[in-house]
């Protein structure tokens, strides 16, 4: 089940991503498109054959997982600004770029930077399997580095959910507020995720779905938002065909 949900949403993210090329030839909305390439390459970098083959090159100390980290830092950040802007959500870009945001994204780069240094990283493990077997003492440092890693996308996504909420309640058309309910998802999914060193074992599981249904939903997400731009420029160049 694990295995079909990464593969699925890899490919997913592999098809908006490949999609968005003939904009970007033709120079238009390239920041959809490197978001999407961002998060293309943090679910490849989170799959056994692709992680251990990076991490190899690497040197074989897991350093693959932590530029699968900060890969995801920069995906939610130019995430989290296109959806501020594209959803009007002022408040929400002031909290993102401004001295709060800039604040919590050293905060949480910082903190997975230590607890990255104080585990004992040798042996390369997608998702690091292996160093939370090794010992008490690396598991519950794998837990806490897996919760620092999700501190700022929470925080990115938290500071949209308002104006998540407030289009679902607008009359826009019925696309952009299903992308809305799409992102509230998946703001929600990540936001679980920090739970993740308080789930039981017999629940692991549950930390894969929180995790990618995270990334499907705000992927589907920001998909719709562009479908419904398309559509709308269209609607008035067939009612002046049809005029």
């Amino acid at each position: 089940m694990i295995a079909i949900l990464q593969w699925t949403t890899l490919a997913l993210c592999c098809v908006v991503t490949l999609v968005r090329v003939p904009s970007v030839l033709r120079g238009e909305n390239r920041s959809l498109f490197w978001i999407f390439a961002l998060m293309t390459l943090a679910i490849l970098l989170s799959i056994d054959a692709p992680y251990l083959a990076v991490d190899q090159v690497l040197g074989g100390m897991n350093f693959a997982n932590l530029v699968l980290r900060f890969v995801i830092f920069g995906g939610i950040f130019f995430l989290g600004i296109r959806l501020a802007r594209g959803f009007s959500a002022c408040d929400a870009l002031k909290l993102i770029t401004g001295p709060i945001g800039i604040a919590i994204a050293a905060a949480a780069s910082l903190a997975v930077v230590a607890v990255f240094l104080m585990m004992d990283t040798a042996g390369s493990s997608a998702g690091l399997v292996a160093v939370f077997a090794k010992d008490g003492h690396n598991a519950a440092l794998v837990e806490y580095y897996g919760a620092a890693g999700r501190l700022y996308p929470a925080f990115i996504t938290a500071a949209l959910f308002p104006a998540m909420l407030r289009t679902l309640r607008s009359g826009l058309p019925a696309l952009v507020r299903s992308s809305a309910a799409l992102l509230a998802l998946g703001t929600v999914a990540i936001c679980l995720s920090l739970l993740s060193p308080v789930i039981p074992s017999s629940l692991g599981f549950m930390k894969f779905v929180f995790n990618y249904s995270a990334v499907l939903c705000l992927v589907l997400g920001l998909s719709l938002i562009r479908l419904a731009k398309t559509l709308a420029k269209r609607a008035p160049k067939k009612q002046a065909g049809m005029a």
